[in-house]
């Protein structure tokens, strides 16, 4: 397999973002603090939403000493909790934002029911970013910006159940999680198929080892966690997918993800054969429905 020149990439598919505004979500792990590292470079103004403000204040300490004349805010917001999630919306509401880039996710954590009545893993990996999405998509829009939403590979383990929706019955952490992720982008790709001046890009980064790969029992992951970096890319190669997406949108259904089996390589646009077209308007369907029920609550 061919050795990835980041740099030369990077000099071949970017371009300067001074005077732009770039929202990240989930900038302190893995693959966000190298987003956050690729834009600040580039010149990006940054928001960055997490949920331990220190670290995220951290982060932006480190980029604003590193790359000077760029400016960073920091957000807090807990996707688990509709309030946090509403708190920091309205104050994203006070920026104008160019792209905003939804990284942040919970794979295999413990599970209860949130106050919305939802998994707390769909509410993560779903509910919470459909609902920031949808309320910053008239300003994303007037700014002609874009939408970049990380996506996964686990989208494909099962089909939607209209009778399940969060799969609040399954206990499979792959399904469970591959469910929220099928109901993100393939309501993303319905709510953005029409329009002309705002933009979506769906990405995935493949399996690369970050903290959402660092779910195993202890013992277990000390066995398998050399063997996976030697494996899998590292956060620097497979976050490429991601800022592609920045810069290229995804037509509808499509994404950018690593070339070589999904996992390795440079990004490619691939078509999505995953979920046929009923599926999807179903998801679009249900998503709006949910989004009108959090409106209730404003």
């Amino acid at each position: 397999m061919k050795k990835i020149n980041i740099k030369k990439w990077l000099l071949k598919n970017t371009h300067s973002l001074v005077g732009k505004t770039v929202v990240i979500t989930g900038s302190t792990g893995g693959l966000g603090v190298c987003i956050a590292e690729n834009l600040a470079k580039l010149g990006a103004n940054l928001i960055l939403v997490d949920r331990n403000f220190s670290k995220s204040q951290g982060l932006a300490n480190s980029l604003a000493k590193k790359y000077n004349g760029i400016n960073i805010v920091c957000i807090t917001a807990d996707f688990s909790d509709f309030v946090s999630v509403r708190n920091a919306t309205e104050r994203l509401k006070e920026y104008s934002i160019d792209v905003f880039i939804h990284n942040a996710g919970a794979y295999s954590i413990p599970r209860y029911k949130t106050e919305l009545g939802f998994d707390n893993v769909f509410q993560i990996n779903f509910v919470s970013p459909y609902y920031i999405i949808r309320e910053l998509f008239p300003l994303i829009k007037k700014q002609k910006g874009r939408v970049v939403t990380v996506g996964s590979i686990a989208h494909n383990y099962s089909k939607s159940d209209k009778n399940d929706i969060d799969f609040s019955t399954k206990k499979a952490a792959s399904k469970v999680y591959g469910n929220a992720k099928r109901y993100l982008m393939f309501s993303l790709f319905e709510l953005f198929k029409c329009e002309e001046d705002v933009s979506l890009a769906v990405t995935h980064p493949g399996i690369t080892f970050t903290n959402i790969t660092a779910h195993y029992p202890k013992l277990i992951f000390a066995i398998i966690k050399n063997p996976m970096k030697i494996i899998f890319m590292k956060p620097e190669k497979a976050v490429l997918s991601i800022i592609k997406g920045v810069f290229c949108p995804t037509p509808y259904n499509t994404w950018f993800g690593p070339r070589i089996f999904g996992i390795w390589g440079k990004p490619k646009l691939s078509t999505l054969n995953t979920c046929k077209s009923e599926e999807i308007q179903n998801i679009g369907i249900a998503a709006e429905n949910i989004y009108k029920k959090l409106k209730g609550k404003d």
